[in-house]
Parts: C-alpha cells; structure tokens; sequence
C-alpha cells in the first residue's frame, strides 16, 4: 500500500497545479501552494476563478514527471481570513506563501487586495485515496468543455 500522506505531500509540493473536483460542477484547474500539509488557493477578481467551495471537494494531484493524473483525494475546504487569524496566523503563512508564488501581480498591497476583494481558500487532504498508482478508475474522465462566449 502507497504511504499516501508522503505521496500526496511530494505530489502538491512538486506541482504548483492541480484540480478541485467540485460536486456537481466540474474540477476546476489551481494554482496553489503546498504549506504544512495544507494547500492555499486564491480566487476571484483579478484571480483565478472558483465557484465558491462546499466543505469536502477531491483534489486531482499529477504526477511532475508524466503531468498525468496521480492521486485523488478527498479534502476539507475553510475559507481563511485576516479577522479569524488565531495565533498559528494561518492567514499571514498562507497569504505570505502565495505571495511569493504569485506571478504578474497587479500593482499595490497583494494580500490587502485578496483580503478585501477575493477569496483564499485552505484544502486540506484526508482519508483514504479515491485513486492511486495501480488503482485507477477506467472510465475515460472525458468533460464536455467549459461554454464560452468565445467564437473561435
């Protein structure tokens, strides 16, 4: 058996990318960043887009060597905020962390930007893998695409 908490440790912190299989929706493509077992997402103006978040959401990990799919997990989601910080300030460790790993900022004070106008999310792993190395699905995971007002 896979030792999956060191297996789903080396798979978020080796990958700045990975997907929330929101139920009845769809997975929803992150960015995130790997802290203390937890992954930190951002989102909303200015951000990347996801819908708000039940409590239990499935992360979809890929593998950094063949960017194909790893693991999925089931996760508890909280939504975090600066007037919640307890004394771990797990606001400040989250927010400082993607900070850091947020490319193309806009101009001004980042976190006071995501404090007031958008959303970081923590997704922690729990329990058992829903897949794993030698025990996928095999259904084709095929999803009609995302409508867009697009024309080409």
């Amino acid at each position: 058996m896979t030792d999956l908490s060191r297996l789903v440790a080396e798979a978020a912190s080796k990958s700045g990318l990975l997907w929330v299989e929101v139920p009845g929706d769809r997975a929803w493509p992150v960015w995130h960043v790997w802290v203390n077992n937890t992954a930190y997402v951002v989102s909303g103006p200015g951000e990347q887009p996801l819908p708000d978040l039940p409590d239990e959401v499935v992360l979809v990990l890929r593998s950094k060597d063949h960017e194909g799919r790893l693991l999925r997990v089931p996760a508890h989601t909280r939504r975090l905020s600066p007037e919640d910080a307890d004394l771990d300030d797990e606001w400040g460790t989250a927010t400082q962390a993607l900070k850091a790993s947020r490319l193309n900022a806009p101009p001004g004070d980042t976190v006071a930007r995501w404090a007031h106008d958008n959303v970081v999310m923590a997704l922690s792993p729990h329990g058992d893998a829903l897949e794993e190395p030698g025990h996928y699905d095999d259904a084709s995971g095929a999803a009609a695409p995302v409508p867009t007002p697009a024309t080409t």
